[in-house]
C-alpha cells in the first residue's frame, strides 16, 4: 500500500507538471508563428509577460517526479535511465536552451541575436514536449525493461503517438491560456487570433487521439485494455471537459474555456495512470515488485506531506498573483 501510494503522489505530480509545464511549452509555436519582428511583437510581449513570473517554478513537479522516481522505485529508475538515455538527455537539453533563448532574446544587442535566441526558444520548446511524450509512450508499450535489442524503442508508433499528442497539447493549452491572457489585457485583435488557434488545435490534437485509439490497440495492448476499463472514468471525463472547452472557445468565454482545457488534460493524465496501475514498467515490473525499502517509501510520504504544506501554498500564491495581474514586469 506504501508503494501504492507514492506511486500515486508521483502521478499527481507528473499531472501537474503536464497542464502547468505543458501550457509554458506550447507557447513555443504560437512564437514561431507570430511572423517578423514587428508583426509579431505583440505577441512576444504577452508570452513574456504570461511566462516571466512562472516558466521556472513549473520545473518544481519534474524534478519532485525524478526524486520520488529513483528514491521510491531504484531499479526500474535505473532500467528507465539506462535504456531511454538519449530522450532524457534530449529533453534536458531542450529545457537549458528554452530558458536560455527565452531569457537571452530580451538582452540581446542586436536585432539577429534577438532573432536567434527567439528561434532557441521556440524549436526547443517544440521537441522538449515531443520526448517526454516519447518517453512516456515507450514505458506505456512495454518495451522499457523488456530487453529489446533490435530496434530504437523510444521511436516505437506508440512512443511517436505520444511526442505528437504531448506537443498538440501543449500548443492547445498554450493558445487556450494565452486567449484569457489577452483578453485580459485588452487586446481583442490578438484575443480573437488566439480563440481561432486554440479551437484549431483543440481540434487537431482531439482528432490525433481518436487515430490513437487504433494505434494503442495494436501497439500497447495493456494501457489499452486499462483505457477501456479502469481508465474510462477519466477518459469521458476528460472527453466532456474537452468539449466544453471547445463550446467555450466558440462562445468567447475564455475564462471558462481555460477551466475546462484543464480539466480535460488533468483527466488524460490520471486517466493514463489509472490505466497503467499495477505496473510502474508496463507488463515487465509491477509498482509492488519494483518498490524500494518501506522506510524509504514512509520517508517519501513524509517528505511530500511536508512539500505539500511548504511549497504549494507558495506556487499557489505565486499562480494566483500571476491570474490577478499583480506582479510586475
Amino acid at each position: 500500500m506504501t508503494a501504492n501510494a507514492v506511486a500515486a503522489v508521483m502521478f499527481v505530480a507528473i499531472t501537474l507538471y503536464a497542464v502547468f509545464a505543458g501550457a509554458d511549452f506550447g507557447t513555443g509555436l504560437w512564437d514561431l508563428l507570430a511572423g517578423g519582428a514587428k508583426k509579431g511583437a505583440p505577441m512576444r510581449r504577452l508570452i513574456d509577460k504570461a511566462l516571466g513570473p512562472v516558466w521556472e517554478a513549473n520545473h518544481v513537479w519534474l524534478i519532485f517526479v525524478f526524486v520520488l522516481l529513483w528514491s521510491g522505485f531504484p531499479r526500474p529508475f535505473a532500467t528507465i535511465m539506462r535504456e531511454l538515455a538519449i530522450p532524457f538527455w534530449l529533453v534536458g537539453l531542450g529545457i537549458v536552451l528554452r530558458g536560455s533563448g527565452f531569457a537571452f532574446r530580451k538582452f540581446a544587442p542586436t536585432l539577429q541575436a534577438a532573432r536567434l535566441a527567439g528561434i532557441v526558444f521556440a524549436g526547443s520548446s517544440l521537441f522538449t514536449p515531443f520526448f517526454l511524450g516519447a518517453i512516456a509512450g515507450a514505458i506505456a508499450s512495454g518495451r522499457v525493461g523488456a530487453g529489446i535489442t533490435n530496434e530504437v524503442i523510444w521511436l516505437s508508433p506508440t512512443s511517436i503517438l505520444g511526442g505528437i499528442l504531448a506537443t498538440g497539447t501543449c500548443a492547445f493549452l498554450a493558445a487556450v491560456f494565452l486567449t484569457e491572457e489577452a483578453e485580459r489585457s485588452g487586446n481583442d485583435e490578438l484575443t480573437e487570433y488566439l480563440r481561432k488557434r486554440s479551437l484549431i488545435a483543440g481540434a487537431v490534437t482531439g482528432l490525433i487521439s481518436l487515430v490513437g485509439i487504433g494505434v494503442l490497440a495494436s501497439d500497447a495492448p495493456t494501457l489499452f485494455d486499462g483505457l477501456t476499463g479502469r481508465g474510462t472514468p477519466e477518459i469521458i471525463i476528460a472527453a466532456i471537459a474537452g468539449s466544453f472547452t471547445m463550446v467555450m472557445l466558440a462562445q468567447g468565454y475564455t475564462r471558462r474555456a481555460r477551466f475546462g482545457a484543464v480539466v480535460a488534460v488533468g483527466a488524460v493524465m490520471l486517466g493514463w495512470g489509472f490505466a497503467q496501475f499495477p505496473w510502474i514498467l508496463v507488463d515487465n515490473v509491477t509498482i509492488a515488485d519494483g518498490a524500494g525499502h518501506p522506510a524509504t517509501l514512509t520517508a517519501l510520504l513524509v517528505a511530500a506531506a511536508i512539500a505539500t504544506v511548504v511549497v504549494v501554498p507558495a506556487l499557489i500564491l505565486l499562480y494566483t498573483l500571476v491570474d490577478k495581474d499583480q506582479l510586475g514586469h
